[in-house]
This record gives structure tokens, sequence and C-alpha cells, in this order.
């Protein structure tokens, strides 16, 4: 499923029970997928995107992931809406704190952004790094994020 949203176009996949998949670049979709679950991901993602949603409950999977970047997603799903946290943080909170920079692979790797919300992972500088491949459109969208879950996050400076 394609849709458009303030970020651009958002891309949706899922299988016959779950959300599997976010991209904002194009996504060959499953054939069995659910559209009732990519219909309610739509809806809830378009309600985060305008403030009117903190949280998500559409059923979501992970196809891909080795277990530890499945460790580091299940730990970006406990920081708070409107919060941010270091990479250090989540290294520390998994018992890996020299682990910082697999972190940030591993939020690279994030299948559903938003989500899994590794757009809350920011330098322990309090500086935006890295965020849909690095891109600076990616930035932007990291940017974009945090101000609306926080309005004084748009301080935060890119780099």
């Amino acid at each position: 499923m394609t849709f458009e949203t303030i970020l651009g176009t958002l891309w949706l996949n899922a299988n016959q029970t779950a959300l599997t998949e976010l991209s904002y670049t194009p996504i060959e979709e499953h054939p069995d997928a659910n559209q009732a679950i990519l219909q309610t991901a739509k809806k809830q993602l378009l309600a985060f995107l305008k403030g009117e949603r903190q949280t998500f409950d559409v059923p979501f999977a992970f196809e891909r992931g080795t277990d530890f970047q499945q460790a580091v997603w299940q730990a970006l799903i406990e920081i708070p809406y409107g919060e941010t946290c270091s990479y250090l943080d989540v290294a520390e909170k998994l018992q890996r704190p020299k682990a910082v920079r697999a972190i940030g692979q591993a939020n690279r790797q994030n299948p559903l952004p938003i989500l899994i919300p590794c757009h809350r992972v920011i330098g322990k500088n309090g500086k935006l790094t890295g965020y849909s491949g690095s891109s600076e459109a990616g930035l932007k969208i990291k940017e974009q994020l945090l101000a609306i879950e926080n309005p004084a996050l748009q301080e935060i400076t890119l780099f």
C-alpha cells in the first residue's frame, strides 16, 4: 500500500496477520497482504503525523533481523512518546555499552520506522544523527517526527 503524508510517500507491507514493513522508498507488496491491517496502519500513521495519536496498536511482526537487531527494536518501543535518548542509552539498556555503532546499524535496518521509534534516538551531544540511511532527507524526516512529538525538540540541530 502506498499513500501520501506530510513526510512524503510511505509504503506499507503486511503478511496475513501483521504489518511487516514501512518504507520511505518503494517496496513490493506481499501477495497475501492483509488489507485490513494495511488500512488500520495507514489510519494510525496519518493520525500520528497530525499529532492526534501517540501509540500504535496495529499488529506488527519482524520478518527479518538478527536477534540483536530485534532486541534493539524492542528496546526502541520503550522510549516514551515525546522523549529522546542516545545510542549509548540504548546500548546500556541492552547491557552492551560498547555496541553503540551496532545500535546505529540496527536502527538503520529498522523495518518499521515511526512505529518502532528509531527517530527518538539522537547523539549523546543532543544532536540529530542518522535516519533512513543518514541522508539529508532522512534527517529532515527525523527532525519532523521529533517536532510532531514534542515541539520543544525543534531546538535540536542537525549534526
